[in-house]
């Protein structure tokens, strides 16, 4: 072989192996890299939570119990690390987690396109819908959700959640009044100053339960319906991968659909919570 040709199989053996080299390393560098090594490495799954009955509660001990947190325990015990439980206000839960204040928002999350622009979803673990308990005295006679889309009525829901956007789409007509949780807007609609409160099922036939001499649920059923997932940074493949077979992991065990039909088919858990 001649000098020349062995010159050109060297060059062309660069050409081709140096791109693949350098595919490599960058695999190897996303993968130490990712969401998953780093909760691995560390032994801690930081979620990122807000209160929500009966997703995430407080016990009479002040320990956090409910759906979401089942879910995430369950998660970290499958991934052989322990987990932390970081309570946010929901108005601010996507920033933080960009911002790396924890690892995955677990926290009744709706897929949606806006916030799919700044995070990334698993496949859904649940589904969720939009109902509504309204004050037996100003909204006397309301049966329909029609009812409530008039000038005269005002209805209450949650900051930043999927309950304030679905108020705003299907009661163009009526006031909407924001708060930074729930519990404000039930005060409020206790109160007498809202004519109902918009929130994820089954929280306001839990509302209605409780206060049965000054609230009702004027209909049956949502009237939205909504996929559930957990919300991840961007660009982190492998985490993403890890969760969503996971999430099909227990939805085929029926571990998911058990813990659903607890929290929300139940009270056996409401002498648990203040």
């Amino acid at each position: 072989m001649s000098v020349y040709k062995k010159i050109m199989i060297a060059l062309l053996m660069v050409m081709f192996m140096a791109p693949a080299a350098h595919s490599s390393q960058i695999r190897s560098q996303l993968t130490q890299e990712s969401t998953l090594e780093q909760i691995l490495k560390r032994g801690v799954i930081r979620v990122g939570m807000s209160t929500f009955v009966p997703w995430a509660m407080q016990n009479k001990e002040g320990e956090f119990i409910g759906f979401e947190i089942d879910v995430a325990t369950r998660l970290a015990q499958d991934m052989g690390v322990r987990v932390e439980f970081i309570p946010t206000r929901w108005s601010g839960i996507i920033p933080a987690l960009l911002t790396g204040k924890f690892d995955v928002i677990i926290g009744g999350m709706g897929i949606r396109p806006d916030r799919n622009l700044k995070v990334n979803f698993s496949i859904p673990y649940d589904h969720t819908g939009m109902s509504m308990v309204a004050h037996q005295e100003k909204a006397k006679g309301f049966s329909s959700l029609e009812d409530f889309n008039r000038s005269d009525v005002t209805v209450a829901a949650r900051l930043g959640t999927t309950a304030a956007a679905a108020a705003g789409d299907f009661l163009p007509k009526a006031s909407l009044r924001l708060f930074d949780d729930e519990a404000q807007a039930v005060q409020e609609l206790l109160n007498g100053r809202v004519h109902a409160v918009v929130a994820s099922a089954p929280l306001p036939a839990f509302q209605a339960l409780m206060h049965p001499n000054r609230l009702f649920v004027p209909f049956e059923g949502t009237f939205t319906k909504e996929p559930i997932g957990f919300a991840v940074r961007k660009g982190d493949p492998d985490t993403l991968n890890f969760f969503d077979n996971w999430i099909r992991f227990v939805q085929a065990d029926g571990w998911l659909e058990k813990r659903k039909k607890y929290w929300f088919e139940t009270r056996d858990w409401e002498d648990q919570i203040k």
